[in-house]
């Protein structure tokens, strides 16, 4: 009789619980989608099509169109009128809100993991900038890309200390949005002739190697605010050059 119970009460809630399985084509989608926003792969206003992620993923249309659905209601893409998608523009607008809410969030969560970082952890961020230091003393055409890599594998090994698993969700969302304005803000750069990107990383390790919070918290905010401010001086130039 107790087994018969047991027995019929699993099944209840088998009914209710749907199986765990294998990663789904969707996830494995929406996953190198993400990679790529983050990245910054695609450009500030470029249109997507269904069709043609789908073929260059060398998947079906349905993974593709669930995986964008998902990117939309992460505010990472904008959908069209014509059933295609689009990278959100850049606009002063949205420079100043993702700013603002990158300083409060990403701060905090710097600011928490300055108290918690350990020698093992400071060692693997100057490993990461060592890295930084040998790809630009090669001379070689800009890499893009491993720069974009680099930069983020030195900031979430930082907030991964914060103690904090509500900060990191929200931290990636921030970069899933940002990711194709920085990619721009990093071409820029070199137009300028600016490279040295990497010396605003140096001053966060000093800040986390003695603990200091407010230090930190500082040189971490005039890191992520310098390709804010570059581009919004770029759109105000052009929107003065438009006008004359």
């Amino acid at each position: 009789m107790q087994k018969a119970a047991i027995e019929k009460n699993n099944e209840a809630i088998a009914a209710q619980l749907a199986p765990v399985g294998r990663e789904t084509v969707q996830d494995r989608v929406y996953s190198e989608l993400r990679r790529a926003l983050i990245g910054g792969l695609f450009e500030p206003s470029q249109v997507l099509t269904i069709r043609g992620l789908a073929d260059a993923l060398v998947t079906s249309t349905m993974p593709v169109r669930e995986a964008l659905g998902r990117l939309i209601t992460e505010k990472a893409l904008e959908a069209l009128p014509n059933r295609s998608v689009r990278v959100p523009p850049i606009t002063l607008e949205r420079l100043d809100d993702l700013l603002r809410a990158r300083i409060l969030i990403e701060g905090e969560a710097i600011a928490l993991a300055a108290a918690r970082m350990g020698p093992r952890q400071i060692a693997t961020i100057e490993t990461i900038l060592a890295e930084w230091d040998e790809m630009r003393a090669l001379k070689h055409k800009k890499d893009v890309d491993r720069e974009v890599t680099l930069n983020q594998s030195f900031h979430f090994e930082i907030y991964r200390s914060c103690g904090s698993a509500v900060l990191i969700p929200m931290i990636e969302s921030l970069w899933l949005q940002s990711g194709p304005c920085i990619r721009v803000a990093i071409y820029a750069f070199s137009e300028a002739g600016e490279v040295d990107t990497a010396q605003y990383h140096r001053r966060i390790v000093t800040a986390l190697s003695t603990q200091d919070a407010q230090a930190a918290r500082e040189s971490l905010v005039a890191d992520i605010s310098r390709p804010f401010t570059f581009l919004r001086s770029k759109l105000q130039a052009a929107a003065a050059k438009d006008q004359t």
